[in-house]
């Protein structure tokens, strides 16, 4: 058979080809018998005579018909038109499939694109909250600390640090949401959350003696 320089992508000559051998397995056509000439074969398909001349001559390479000076062209043999049908559609078929290969390499890509994008702004966004999670902590409150005998109103804690104080324990007994005029005093554990920068903040307050 003559090899198809452009699989996937049929040129006229081929689909009139096609066609033929298509006829000939229906019995449109039957072996031993003339068909039209190219003229009349060009008239048909609406086409010039060289198309029509290379369509036969890919069925007259495939054994399909053949031809002869003032013959015209004779059917020679269904079963080589059933091979070169077969034959012709598996290489369609692969084409097919190699296009279709393409573009779902080409989707990958595109997927795997999303996947990095969307991977690296995840990572930034998890860093982010990482950076801002407010954990709970505990500071002790020295013996010489500047926030001795002041209260969480007048210590203004929360305005000077940023960070918050949820609860105060005192001689193994934890005082959650304390009472704003409850006074500070030595060895007491303040529980407090913030970020790290609040939290830092709170503990040179605490250490800053008075």
């Amino acid at each position: 058979m003559a090899q198809h320089k452009r699989l996937g992508v049929l040129s006229r000559y081929e689909q009139i080809a096609l066609d033929i051998a298509s006829r000939i397995l229906r019995d449109e056509y039957k072996v031993g018998q003339k068909i039209f000439g190219r003229s009349t074969l060009a008239g048909r398909y609406k086409v010039s005579p060289e198309t029509i001349r290379r369509a036969i001559a890919l069925l007259q390479d495939a054994d399909v018909v053949e031809t002869a000076p003032g013959m015209g062209i004779i059917i020679k043999s269904k079963k080589a038109a059933d091979l070169y049908f077969h034959q012709f559609r598996g290489q369609q078929a692969l084409a097919d499939m190699q296009k279709r290969l393409r573009q779902l390499f080409e989707e990958k890509r595109k997927l795997d694109r999303e996947i990095e994008t969307t991977s690296r702004q995840m990572v930034s966004y998890l860093w982010g909250m990482l950076n801002n999670l407010q954990y709970l902590e505990k500071v002790e409150i020295g013996e010489n600390s500047c926030l001795l005998g002041h209260t969480l109103a007048s210590g203004r804690i929360r305005t000077r640090t940023g960070a918050t104080v949820v609860a105060i324990e005192r001689d193994g007994q934890e005082h959650y949401s304390p009472s704003s005029e409850m006074v500070f005093e030595a060895g007491d554990l303040l529980h407090v959350v913030g970020t790290v920068e609040a939290k830092g903040k709170l503990r040179r307050l605490v250490e800053k003696e008075g």
